[in-house]
């Protein structure tokens, strides 16, 4: 078998374990009682894992470069750098949740590269001068690889949006490591018990965790988290919302949460030293460090956003809902920076046109 045949075997393969996986995924998900589920999903992430580097490594012996040179061996690197991250990830979080949220990208990613990509944009060509270089590899390796685990975070924070199904709840874990709750407007009672008033000012309504006692001593297990309206003394508490949510699955808000914080923060310096190291080789290459070209515009949008993303967490102390939906917006603008950018006008970075 050549290496071109070895290539295209090992696109299909990955798209065809990827499916797999999600489906393992996803029905895990809905059956959580059956644990090799789970395993199996892992397994075939690390399949599909090797598969893309034996890929990326026989492209690069069959063409003398690194592959990084057109949009089908972009796409393939960053579902490399999807799948490594989300087994990362998950060994961090002991979560199977983040395969239910990552597969489906990487999945979707492979397809498009191997099932949708016409022919001629799958072949490796000669390289262009200005990308012979050994900054091809130093700048848009670290940019694909920040892309990669940016998206990877901000799925995760998606992910915490799904679960608390989008309650502004109050987390254990924080931003800056104190463990506690940091509000103190915000009690764990029993649900049924009155609410103790908070002293001070008025203020508006929080949402408390409580834990109902109908679990006929089941223990903690067998609680129901019920979120309650916290008053102040002179707004006499005297509702409770009838959104329920278990323990299990706010300790698995907390986790995502918390996760997705550090993925993002170590995604942040990647792109940081991916945007330096493509301002130097454009002033080597053009005779400018900045040209203010559509990628190099959303390139900084996308570095401003999660820049906003990790002050409000660090110096804001921000957490739950409002980074999550931030991380979410960034999703939506590592996309645009990576492929809609290339797919709906064209600039010096035009490798990636797609028509």
């Amino acid at each position: 078998m050549d290496l071109s045949s070895l290539q295209n075997w090992l696109d299909n393969t990955s798209f065809c374990v990827l499916f797999i996986t999600l489906l393992l995924y996803w029905i895990g998900a809905a059956f959580p009682g059956i644990p090799a589920l789970w395993s199996l999903g892992t397994s075939g992430m690390a399949i599909a894992n090797l598969c893309i580097a034996t890929l990326l490594g026989a492209r690069w012996i069959e063409a003398g470069y690194f592959p990084l040179s057109n949009l089908y061996e972009s796409l393939f690197f960053l579902v490399w750098g999807i799948t490594t991250i989300h087994l990362i990830a998950e060994n961090m979080s002991r979560s199977r949740l983040v395969g239910v949220a990552t597969s489906p990208v990487a999945m979707a990613i492979t397809a498009f590269a191997a099932l949708t990509l016409p022919g001629e944009m799958q072949q490796s060509a000669p390289l262009v001068p200005a990308l012979k270089s050994n900054w091809l590899m130093m700048h848009v390796s670290v940019m694909m690889l920040s892309y990669a685990t940016l998206m990877v975070g901000s799925l995760l924070a998606i992910a915490f949006l799904v679960v608390t199904r989008g309650q502004n709840i109050q987390l254990r874990g924080s931003s800056i490591g104190n463990g506690s709750y940091r509000s103190d407007r915000y009690r764990l009672h029993r649900a049924g018990t009155p609410i103790p008033a908070v002293e001070g000012p008025a203020v508006t309504p929080e949402l408390a965790i409580g834990f109902s006692s109908e679990n006929n001593g089941k223990g903690l297990a067998g609680n129901i988290a019920v979120l309650d309206v916290v008053q102040t003394q002179t707004q006499p508490a005297t509702e409770t919302l009838a959104v329920a949510l278990s323990p299990q699955r706010l300790t698995l808000a907390d986790t995502l949460d918390n996760i997705s914080y550090r993925i993002i923060g170590l995604g942040f310096p990647l792109l940081t030293i991916g945007i330096i190291a493509g301002g130097v080789w454009a002033n080597e290459a053009w005779g400018s460090y900045w040209s203010w070209d559509p990628k190099e515009t959303w390139a900084l949008i996308t570095w401003l956003v999660f820049a906003a993303y990790l002050h409000s967490r660090i110096t804001r102390g921000w957490q739950g809902r409002k980074p999550a939906i931030l991380a979410a917006a960034g999703f939506v603008v590592v996309w645009i920076c990576y492929l809609g950018v290339n797919l709906l006008g064209k600039g010096l970075h035009s490798y990636g046109w797609f028509f």
